[in-house]
């Protein structure tokens, strides 16, 4: 059989699209820890550092539904561009607020309005994914591709700012972020073929994405995968810690993003006739299921296999709700729909960090664990209880693999 990734691969301008793409989304991993590393370096606190992280990150989630909304409405190409005008402006600003000891303020404010404006290209991808293919029994293959994209990019951006940023000068993985971000943004925004047209008047006036009940749920998903991923990250570093052995945090983190990643290469591959609620719920209680054993892991090494399996459940989970968000919304909101879950992702770890660290704190590393096994059977019961509004209309379900 051909490989399905190779025939959406294929699919007329896909190609430079996904690459312009991939090198405007990488920096979604590196610009956090970049400002970390960079106001450590600086002050000496990596708590201010951690602050101003965060308050970007708040931003990002915050901004996103608009500039979906905004995107749906007057086209990805009339946004995207003044977006990367505000973001070149204000990550020029944060640099200056940090190297030239401004007031403390205004380095919030700028790592704030830089969050908010970082280019959207992960949601915009996948709409145009949706133009190109809707109705295809690729899409499905698609947007599972994106997933491991995303997940591939949460490997390798960490690792390329902190080289960049404790190797060079400690402004060297900010600058590299922001310019890979600009960079991205600008030949992606350029691939005109692919950009779906906009919907003006029935995007502007139409209600928000965010009426629509499945998505809510979807919402609350993507909120407990985010806490998920924000809690293990956490908890997998204190286990390392904690067993002496700090050192191999990277590779149980690898060893989460690879399980997922594998899964999803593997998911986009089927071609389902199981409804993509039913496959939602069961994603979620694997999820849970496999979150479970590390509660109870002493030991660093056999942890490794452990989290990978754990990591299997995750771009299942998400592709799924993705998939349904694009089924659910009107054609109008589906760039706002993907930015709401997007949002839920930022919020879900933003949250699933901080009370991880707070349980390790408080009662140890494995206990940290509970919260992501808690994260997703909440979202698994979620799901199980609203699988009436995650049905998809009969008039959506023109494929088997996309029937809900």
């Amino acid at each position: 059989m051909a490989n399905p990734y190779l025939q959406v691969l294929r699919t007329p301008h896909a190609l430079p699209m996904v690459l312009a793409a991939f090198i405007g989304r990488l920096p979604l991993s590196m610009v956090g820890l970049g400002c970390v590393l960079l106001i450590a370096d600086e002050t000496g606190s990596y708590g201010l550092g951690g602050a101003v992280a965060a308050t970007g990150a708040v931003t990002t989630a915050a901004s996103g539904p608009l500039l979906g909304r905004w995107a749906d409405t007057h086209g990805q190409r009339r946004v995207l561009l003044p977006v990367v005008v505000v973001f070149v402006l204000s990550g020029v600003g944060f640099l200056a607020a940090v190297k030239d000891d401004w007031p403390l303020w205004t380095v919030f404010a700028a790592a704030g309005l830089a969050g908010a404006c970082i280019p959207p290209v992960a949601s915009m991808i996948r709409v145009r994914w949706t133009h190109l293919l809707r109705g295809s029994h690729r899409l499905p293959t698609a947007l599972a591709m994106e997933s491991v994209v995303d997940e591939f990019a949460f490997i390798v951006g960490p690792v390329l700012v902190t080289f960049l940023s404790t190797t060079g000068h400690a402004t060297s993985g900010v600058v590299t972020a922001f310019a890979l971000a600009t960079v991205g943004s600008l030949l992606f925004a350029a691939q005109v073929r692919s950009e779906p047209p906009p919907h003006g008047h029935e995007a502007r006036q139409g209600p928000s994405a965010i009426r629509t009940k499945g998505l809510r749920v979807l919402f609350v998903v993507g909120a407990a995968v985010g806490a998920i991923l924000g809690c293990l990250e956490i908890a997998l570093v204190a286990f390392a810690d904690q067993e002496g052995a700090k050192s191999l945090s990277g590779v149980l983190i690898a060893a989460l993003a690879v399980g997922s990643m594998a899964s999803g290469i593997g998911w986009g591959t089927v071609h389902w006739r199981l409804p993509l609620r039913i496959r939602l719920a069961a994603a979620l209680v694997l999820l849970t299921v496999c979150s479970l054993p590390l509660l109870f892991v002493t030991d660093v090494w056999v942890m490794v296999p452990f989290v990978l399996i754990a990591g299997v459940a995750v771009s299942p989970s998400l592709i799924s709700s993705f998939t349904l968000a694009e089924l659910l919304v009107p054609r109008a909101a589906v760039t706002e729909a993907f930015t709401w879950i997007g949002t839920a992702l930022g919020l879900g770890v933003a949250v699933g960090s901080s009370i991880a660290g707070k349980v390790v704190d408080v009662s140890g590393a494995n206990a940290a664990f509970l919260v992501a096994s808690v994260a997703a059977a909440v979202a698994a019961v979620v799901v199980v209880l609203c699988q009436r509004l995650l049905h998809i209309p009969a008039e959506h379900a023109t494929e088997p693999a996309l029937a809900g």
